[in-house]
């Protein structure tokens, strides 16, 4: 399944909500934008919130953006 992803970095939490109303899952890191250590993080952010393993889990789009769209093996 694909998923619309919003990143927020260097948050003060870290957490997944899903936005219905935008069809969109908002994603909050510690993890600053660099050196692909935000990606990282939403990848095992993700993992979590959908009880799967990290590598079922792939970035399709939107590697340096904060809207992501990200393929998810269930």
């Amino acid at each position: 399944m694909k998923i619309n992803v919003k990143v927020i970095p260097n948050s003060s939490q870290e957490k997944v909500e899903f936005i219905e109303t935008e069809n969109i899952y908002k994603v909050w890191t510690h993890a600053k934008a660099i050196d692909n250590e935000a990606n990282k993080n939403v990848t095992q952010l993700l993992a979590k919130f959908f009880n799967v393993p990290k590598s079922q889990i792939e970035l399709i789009s939107g590697q340096k953006a904060r809207n992501k769209i990200f393929e998810i093996e269930l």
